[in-house]
């Protein structure tokens, strides 16, 4: 299991599903875990379970469409530990519908959070990582971001944007040595893709190799190795964790 003592790590997104699991398992891994999201209090009660448990983390409530929430997150990030080593893009929304029935509030809303809140967010962290000559960058895209899907143009724009921002900010900061990387899950057991029909949820699973669906805690296991030293030599890349159901 890689070490990350020492470390410090923002996630956003952290209170639930994916972002749950990554907290806890950078945590598990020796980091100081600052749990950022929109709903502070299940952020802040995941904090205390964490810290309870041994593990060291703090929660704060923040708005990734909000740069000035973002900034004074980062800058109390940095005031109290002096350095920001890893973040974690997680935060994100679907409003899905056929695009020809699609709301601009619809599109809007999930580009802005999605794809904008990680612009938002990496840019915030830069110059602390900058002066450290260190640093992990680590977005959460989506197998629909690399395949597509019917209904979902709106979630699929933002995140294949999450990859071309990612690549293109990789070949920025690689010579202070800050990575910056990928994970693109494909169909995880989460209150997102539960709230899909049951035969939805069938015919995608249907589509997966490995005959079943993926769990937060395997996409948790693809960020804490790209968070770790093991993976210095690997930036701008997209880590699929689908089960097969996309290559």
């Amino acid at each position: 299991m890689s070490d990350l003592s020492g470390k410090v790590a923002i996630v956003t997104g952290a209170s639930r599903g994916i972002g749950r699991a990554i907290s806890l398992a950078l945590a598990g891994r020796g980091a100081l875990v600052v749990l950022t999201d929109v709903l502070g209090p299940q952020a802040e009660a995941l904090a205390a379970e964490m810290t309870a448990g041994g593990g060291k983390a703090e929660a704060a409530t923040v708005d990734v469409t909000s740069a000035e929430s973002v900034q004074a997150a980062v800058e109390g990030v940095v005031g109290r530990h002096g350095r920001v080593d890893i973040l974690v893009n997680n935060a994100g929304i679907a409003r899905d519908q056929l695009l020809m029935r699609m709301k601009r509030e619809e599109w809007d809303a999930v580009l802005n959070i999605n794809l904008t809140g990680a612009f938002t967010c990496s840019q915030a962290v830069l110059r602390q990582m900058m002066r450290q000559r260190a640093g992990r960058i680590i977005s959460i895209s989506s197998v629909v971001g690399q395949m597509g899907n019917a209904g979902q143009s709106n979630y699929a724009a933002s995140k294949a944007g999450l990859i071309g921002f990612s690549k293109a900010l990789a070949r920025e900061v690689a010579g202070r040595d800050i990575t910056v990387n990928v994970v693109a899950p494909g169909l995880i057991d989460t209150d997102m893709t539960r709230a899909l029909s049951d035969s939805v949820r069938e015919e995608w699973a249907a589509k997966v190799p490995l005959g079943r669906l993926g769990t937060p805690e395997d996409v948790a296991a693809a960020v804490a190795f790209l968070a770790s030293d093991e993976a210095s030599y690997i930036t701008g890349q997209v880590l699929a964790v689908n089960g097969g159901m996309y290559t």
